[in-house]
């Protein structure tokens, strides 16, 4: 029997979607835990780091090796594995009694999300037809993007509620029922013929993409000039290159870099990683205005994000929509807008505006990257191979990834500069100004320690202007990207996806 005729398809999509929101929240649901973290294991600013960091450096690092180890061994075999490390990494997070015990849980939780991002797109690649594959992609992206803004929502209920290893445990159910569900409904796929295991593009590909990461995310504490960081850019860099090298002179690589060549692959890719910017580089700065400067608490700044998850629920179908009656260049552009627009008006948000107007410009940004990063995938999926799948679409998701680190750091840092431009401590003495310069919640508990009202309002004032710069330069890096995709993204999908109702993918193996 086809998949396409395989009414299991769906059911089989459903457990994709809880895999995909399981490692989308849990991207987030940690910042809210970190206060409680650092205080229940006496862990300093350093230590807290390395917990965040360490999720994002291996995720960042190995979904390119990952997705090509789906092709080649099994992406049914691949997404199993990938479920059940997380979800034990997790269990080892919720009952650790240590800093470095969370770290290295948090990096083994990593290694679960680098193998379920990337091969869960693929297995849609595999599992439905062209004609299916558009609203199948939505559904997964919608899961994907619903579960960054759920995970603070997520995190201040169990906070309130449990304690802290709660927002660990959570995981082990989905994951538990994620697997289950594709053990029993999903058929196997692979490459047909597969190369050979590439082991130095493999090595060269972790190493520059994990120095990278740490690069950015090291540069807006130690600052883009210093020598830790430039040597860490230098070498990614370095690495990266010999990646690709080796990759383009290898017969059999891992990744063939030629896709970039074809137009549809890559602005499709890049309309990706300009939306994972924007979108995590507001959702760095929003959660600190709602709890710091609107005074809500954890659990209550998770329910204020809600708006952005109805209308990415909202943009997503009608982003399927257009791409199907117009091709991708229509959906993705106006997404594109959609959001930039959202994001300016956004930029006039002040200390005294009501939750109402933050809630309308946030709903519409939502919209906005619905409707543009389903198509996106869905016009990377088209022009793919459907044996390369796990390959190609783990470069669209790694990009993706390194974008948003980039978004948060480069975004971060024009937060902090704004912040500090424009923050009164000439009456304070050095340590207590050096704690205001250092954050906005520095700020508050040095104000609340003096009784100094004059230099809350001026903290809050100051974060604002930061703000403010944040979301108009995410807003201008939308509204350029809706003009680039209107140029040179393909306006018609590629022809071997027109009036094609069979499924991509020939090399089912069994279910």
């Amino acid at each position: 029997m086809e998949q396409a005729e395989n009414p299991r398809r769906w059911w089989a999509l459903a457990a994709l979607v809880l895999a995909a929101l399981t490692i989308g929240f849990d991207i987030t649901i940690l910042n809210v835990a970190l206060p409680t973290i650092s205080s229940e294991l006496s862990l300093g600013t350093g230590t807290l780091q390395w917990i965040v960091n360490a999720y994002v450096l291996v995720l960042a690092g190995l979904m390119l090796t990952c997705g090509a180890l789906g092709d080649k061994y099994g992406r049914k075999l691949l997404l199993s594995i990938g479920l059940v490390v997380f979800g034990a990494a997790s269990a080892l997070a919720a009952w650790a009694d240590s800093g470095g015990v969370v770290i290295l849980a948090r990096a083994a939780m990593g290694v679960g999300g680098a193998i379920v991002l990337p091969v869960a797109f693929a297995i849609v690649a595999a599992l439905f037809a062209p004609s299916e594959r558009s609203r199948a992609v939505s559904l997964l992206v919608v899961g994907t993007g619903a579960g960054i803004p759920l995970g603070p929502l997520i995190g201040g209920y169990l906070l309130q509620h449990f304690w802290w290893g709660s927002i660990f445990l959570i995981n082990i159910p989905m994951a538990a029922i994620a697997l289950l569900a594709i053990v029993v409904l999903m058929p196997e796929s692979r490459d047909p013929a597969p190369p050979r295991l590439d082991l130095p593009g493999a090595v060269l590909s972790t190493a520059g993409l994990v120095v990278l990461a740490y690069g950015i995310i090291e540069a807006p504490e130690r600052g883009w000039s210093d020598g830790l960081v430039l040597g860490a850019l230098a070498l990614s860099a370095l690495l990266l290159v010999g990646f690709a090298a080796w990759e383009l002179r290898t017969e059999q690589p891992m990744i063939d870099l030629r896709w970039f060549g074809q137009r549809q692959f890559l602005w499709a890719s890049l309309a990706g990683v300009l939306v994972s910017f924007a979108l995590l580089g507001m959702l760095f700065v929003l959660p600190q205005y709602l709890q710091q400067v609107m005074g809500h608490d954890a659990l209550a700044t998770g329910v204020r994000l809600l708006p952005m998850i109805a209308g990415l629920v909202f943009g997503a179908p009608i982003g399927e929509q257009l791409a199907a009656r117009a091709g991708y260049r229509l959906p993705v552009g106006a997404g594109l807008f959609v959001s930039g627009g959202a994001l300016a008006i956004g930029a006039t948000t002040d200390a005294t505006t009501s939750y109402g107007f933050v809630a309308a410009w946030l709903a519409a940004v939502g919209i906005g990257i619905g409707m543009a990063l389903s198509p996106a995938m869905d016009a990377v999926l088209g022009d793919l191979p459907p044996e390369r799948s796990g390959a190609g679409t783990a470069i669209t998701m790694t990009l993706r990834q390194v974008g948003g680190v980039l978004g948060v750091a480069l975004l971060g840092s024009l937060l902090a500069q704004g912040y500090t431009d424009r923050l009164a401590t000439s009456d304070l003495d050095e340590a207590a100004a050096d704690s205001a310069r250092d954050s906005l919640a520095g700020a508050l508990a040095v104000a609340a320690r003096l009784g100094d009202a004059a230099l809350a309002d001026s903290a809050r004032t100051a974060f604002m202007h930061g703000m403010t710069l944040v979301l108009v330069v995410t807003g201008a890096v939308a509204l350029l990207s809706a003009v680039l995709t209107a140029v040179l993204l393909p306006g018609r999908p590629n022809q071997a996806d027109e009036g094609d109702t069979r499924p991509r993918s020939t090399e089912t193996v069994g279910s």
